[in-house]
């Protein structure tokens, strides 16, 4: 055997290793490595099952965030408003002409009473041309006058139809219910938060049976759109076979670099399986703590897959190298673990630190989707750090990849056969090009920095942003902005007053009937909708129609009898809450916030003991409370995780100058991630909070696994340039394959008909190469200025080819791997 370091040594027979050497930890691990595999099968199959019993569903109530003052009003009078929340909006289009025709409107009723019946639906409060709760008010020679739309005797007959006509035009529902040219006409189906029988609403089996509705009646002349919140889920969730599909290009694309760069079937396979068991024990863990996958945590097991890729191949090339060296495969496995696995350690906990601080942002979805990814994380400490090393303790490495590392490895050390990529990177250590990489990050940071300040919270186009805008739902969506006057975006604006009649009086109608004319002037807004809107039209109809009455009359009696016969939803059954019905062109995060903050100032203005004007309802208002939330909680979210990076980072090194280097890196890749959000017109939506969490983890992999053989080789004496090219070759080389391996995996995912999976596989693919350019080029060049090596330890002796130290042991149990001249 080879002489050696008394730590580290060459060996080739097991009889000549002590096996009680290492921590407690590695004896415990690798002395019993049967026991091991064997608990991880069993934890394998148990959860494996438990995965088989993983529900793919969504909760309305888990997308808002309930502890918003917003949100606080709207569920203190949730069961006053009628529907303004979750819901579905229907339209049927008659192919042949209007909506005045006897076989348009009995289809209409026959799906109508099919909705009806549809579990989850909110039954008293549902809205259409054949529901009783759509009524006209008119003035006739006996008074005020109104009634159902559809007249009590319609038989079908050009005498009803015509009479329905005159109904429709008296009813105010020009724009609400029927679209503008009269070709269509809308079903309005606000949802229960929970089914008869207690349990919350299955959106998948709720969306297929609209499809079916669908697909039987748009035989019978008509076109039917329909969007709502259930209906994107339902979308969403259908798409996960696309989104299965992408993920599996992925795998075989990470596996397939893999292997190209080691030539070796077992191991390549070992790391991929590993990742995949850390995916599968997350998948079971999930419904065993009660939760549930949704459309936004979908993503989720990929972004575990793609860091545990990270992780593993480290530790798959450590191993190779040293039984290239002639080392044996469990000596090989157990020095590996222990180089490694503080590195590894810290940067996974860095991971899951990062996801956990998405606590912060009070929105269920978002929590759940911050467990679910701490998780799986957690899960990859024992799949990817423990379980992958003893299993290629067992398997080995291909003898011809080893030998071709090791050949690779030696030409490269001795000078002969220097990469020239190996040779640009080393640049970056000395002061020229380490001064240019510096002064052109900053560069970089400062424009990128002022582009970000434009980034928008929420959503920057009309539809839904998560599907693409020729999807049939955003199709939908046109459709109905196009042919309705009031959009399917609802801002609700409450106003409590006094019960027993106070919502009726002169001083709140007039306060009501100001707010409604400063938010008409508003850029976004299309119309709108309130009790005083009302008592002015019904003025005006009792003066035969001039509009020189269109005003609010100062007579209480008046009020009063204009509010008896107002349809039901602009006020409650005690007169104590008014609701101002606002119509969005779009629900953009522009037009939200331009509507609230005028209601905001409004209300500031105008509330009194008695009259009090609260937001919001309606899924524009609530939307509203969710990008506030989410952009109160954007830059918190990220100094947390920047502030326990840098916590975790200190432990580890001990060195601020080290943290320094590694953080700086990570800073400038979320910059500029924010930069290109902006430039490529995205807004930071739910959807895209744990891209940016990931980014700085796997950042953190990247400057953990070069940093740690930089200082560790620099406290051995090393100059810098020294220390970073055997950094390149143990460790960076693995930064780059992964880098490259990642983005080129999530950069298929531009195809998906998944918008936001689109825009996630394009921003995480900006994120992985970045952070590995900043690992590569910008991290030597800050250690350049802020790291000095020893000068003190080991230089004068002689090297000896064994496995290259990455630990944070003393110095003198750490092997030298240089070469001699």
């Amino acid at each position: 055997m080879p002489s050696s370091n008394p730590r580290q040594p060459i060996v080739q027979n097991l009889d000549d290793f002590d096996k009680q050497s290492g921590t407690i930890v590695e004896r415990l691990l690798f002395n019993h490595r049967l026991i091991v595999i064997f608990l991880c099968i069993i934890v394998t199959a148990l959860l494996g099952f438990q995965a088989s019993k993983l529900r793919l569903n969504a909760s309305f109530e888990k997308t808002i965030p309930t502890g918003h003052p917003y949100i606080v009003n709207y569920l203190t009078y949730k069961k006053e408003l009628s529907g303004l929340g979750n819901a579905v909006r229907i339209t049927v289009e008659n192919k042949r002409g209007s909506i005045y025709d006897a076989t348009y409107l009995d289809t209409l009723r026959k799906i109508n009473d099919q909705v009806f019946l549809l579990p989850g639906v909110d039954r008293p409060f549902m809205k259409s041309l054949w529901t009783p709760n759509t009524r006209w008010v008119g003035v006739t020679e006996e008074g005020l006058e109104g009634g159902p739309v559809i007249p009590e005797d319609y038989d079908g007959s050009s005498k009803s139809l015509a009479k329905l006509n005159a109904n429709i035009a008296r009813s105010g529902e020009i724009g609400q219910i029927v679209s503008l040219n009269a070709k269509s006409s809308a079903l309005y189906v606000p949802l229960l938060d929970k089914g008869a029988q207690g349990k919350p609403i299955d959106y998948v089996k709720l969306s297929s049976d609209l499809e079916k509705i669908r697909t039987k009646y748009q035989a019978e002349n008509v076109n039917i759109q329909i969007t709502g919140f259930a209906k994107l889920v339902g979308d969403l969730i259908d798409g996960l076979k696309q989104i299965l599909l992408f993920f599996g290009i992925a795998i075989a694309i990470a596996a397939g670099m893999v292997y190209w760069y080691t030539r070796c079937i077992r191991s390549t396979a070992l790391v991929v399986v590993s990742s995949l068991i850390a995916v599968v024990w997350q998948l079971g863990l999930l419904p065993t703590l009660g939760y549930a996958l949704d459309p936004y945590s979908m993503l989720v097991p990929f972004l575990v897959f793609a860091i545990g890729m990270s992780h593993g191949a480290q530790k798959m090339n450590g191993i190779m190298q040293d039984v290239g060296r002639g080392t044996h495969r469990l000596v090989a496995a157990r020095y590996t673990f222990r180089r490694l696995f503080l590195a590894g350690l810290t940067a996974l906990l860095a991971d899951a630190v990062g996801f956990a601080v998405l606590l912060v942002i009070h929105i269920q979805v978002i929590q759940e989707l911050a467990i679910a990814a701490s998780i799986g994380v957690a899960v990859l400490i024992f799949t990817n750090l423990i379980l992958l090393p003893i299993l290629l303790s067992y398997t080995g490495v291909s003898a011809k990849a080893a030998a071709r590392s090791l050949r690779a490895e030696s030409a490269e050390m001795s000078g002969e056969g220097k990469h020239p990529m190996w040779c640009f990177l080393d640049l970056f250590t000395q002061r020229k090009w380490a001064t240019v990489a510096v002064v052109v990050s900053g560069i970089l940071g400062v424009a990128g920095f002022a582009m970000s300040l434009n980034l928008k919270i929420g959503d920057l186009d009309p539809g839904a942003p998560e599907l693409r805008p020729d999807s049939r739902y955003n199709q939908s969506v046109a459709f109905m902005n196009a042919n309705y006057g009031a959009s399917s975006d609802v801002f609700a604006v409450m106003v409590k007053t006094p019960d027993n009649g106070g919502c009726s009086s002169y001083d709140v109608l007039m306060r009501v009937d100001a707010l409604e004319w400063e938010l008409r002037q508003l850029e976004g807004v299309e119309s709108t909708n309130t009790l005083a809107l009302l008592n002015r039209r019904v003025l005006t109809g009792l003066n035969e129609g001039n509009p020189k009455w269109y005003d609010l009359v100062q007579n209480q009696d008046m009020l009063n009898t204009v509010t008896a016969g107002a349809p039901r939803g602009l006020y409650n059954d005690s007169c104590g809450l008014l609701t101002m019905y606002v119509y969005l062109k779009d629900h953009k995060a522009d037009t939200l916030a331009r509507v609230a903050n005028r209601v905001e100032e409004f209300s500031a203005a105008n509330n009194t003991k008695d009259v009090q004007f609260l937001l919001a309802a309606g899924n524009a208002g609530i939307e509203t409370a969710t990008n506030i939330v989410v952009k109160q909680a954007w830059h918190e979210m990220l100094f947390l995780v920047y502030g326990a990076v840098i916590i975790l980072c200190f432990i580890t090194f001990r060195s601020w100058r080290a943290v320094v280097v590694a953080v700086v890196p990570l800073m400038l890749t979320s910059v500029l991630a924010e930069a290109l959000m902006v430039a490529l017109g995205m807004g930071v939506k739910v959807a895209m909070l744990p891209v940016i969490a990931l980014g700085v983890g796997i950042g953190v992999d990247y400057a953990l696994y070069i940093l740690s053989v930089m200082l560790a080789r620099m406290r051995e004496g090393m100059s810098l340039s020294e220390a970073y090219y055997r950094a390149l070759l143990f460790t960076g080389k693995v930064v780059m394959l992964t880098g490259v391996t990642l983005a080129i995996g999530v950069i298929t995912w531009v195809a998906s008909p998944i918008k936001f999976q689109a825009d996630m596989g394009l921003l995480l693919a900006f994120m992985f190469l970045w952070n590995m350019v900043g690992a590569m080029v910008l991290l030597p060049a800050l250690a350049h200025f802020l790291l000095k090596p020893s000068t003190s330890n080991l230089r004068g002796k002689k090297a000896t080819l064994t496995a290259p130290a990455t630990t944070f042991e003393k110095v003198s149990e750490v092997p030298v791997l240089r070469r001699t001249t």
